[in-house]
């Protein structure tokens, strides 16, 4: 099941983890996959998560659009957005050292936006349009199965790559790229003080 700070499902508020020491910061191991956006049936509070496909589940080869949705696809980076740079330059600010773009591990065709390893938290910023957030998605009209099948695996792979780093002893945070990048670096930020202090007590 994800949890995602403020999405407006009953019982988590809005805010809740935004600054460092106050609130849901998940134990080692938990995935928080925090997204700030509306509930999205079938992966909010409440709701069963669906089957998981696996990432090596079969989509079509790409079938060419509109011009309107080539060109939308053209600007659309994988890395080093300008959500992954605001926010990266927030946390090397405040004094947190971090790797970018590391694979999964167990999953190396797969990468993590950013990752803080002595603590074992994992950081994806997720893309509106790709990964299917509920307050800014669009579907295309042209070849609407096809994007409805590549959009479904790429929410699948998510699921599937939050799963798997949980199990591995993991903290996963989600963000959609629309969250501001104050907003991200405090939560991490948060995040990752908890996680040390946790780790010193067992010391």
């Amino acid at each position: 099941m994800l949890v995602r700070v403020g999405d407006g499902v009953p019982g988590v508020p809005r805010g809740v983890g935004l600054s460092p020491g106050a609130g849901l910061m998940p134990p080692s191991g938990r995935s928080a996959h925090l997204r700030s956006c509306a509930p999205h049936a079938g992966h909010r509070i409440g709701h069963t998560t669906p089957p998981v496909r696996r990432h090596n589940a079969h989509v079509p080869d790409a079938i060419p659009s509109s011009a309107a949705v080539s060109a939308r696809m053209s600007r659309q980076g994988s890395r080093d957005t300008a959500q992954e740079l605001a926010v990266r330059r927030l946390l090397h600010a405040s004094g947190l050292r971090y790797r970018v773009n590391v694979p999964v591990p167990g999953m190396p065709r797969r990468t993590i936006d950013i990752v803080f390893p002595r603590v074992k938290i994992a950081i994806f910023l997720d893309g509106c349009f790709w990964h299917g957030c509920p307050q800014h998605a669009t579907h295309p009209k042209a070849n609407a199965e096809w994007w409805r099948t590549k959009l479904d695996k790429n929410t699948a792979r998510d699921i599937e790559t939050t799963g798997h780093l949980t199990e591995a002893g993991w903290t996963v945070l989600r963000f959609w790229e629309h969250v501001p990048a104050e907003e991200v670096a405090a939560t991490v930020h948060a995040a990752v003080d908890r996680e040390k202090r946790d780790r010193d007590r067992q010391k």
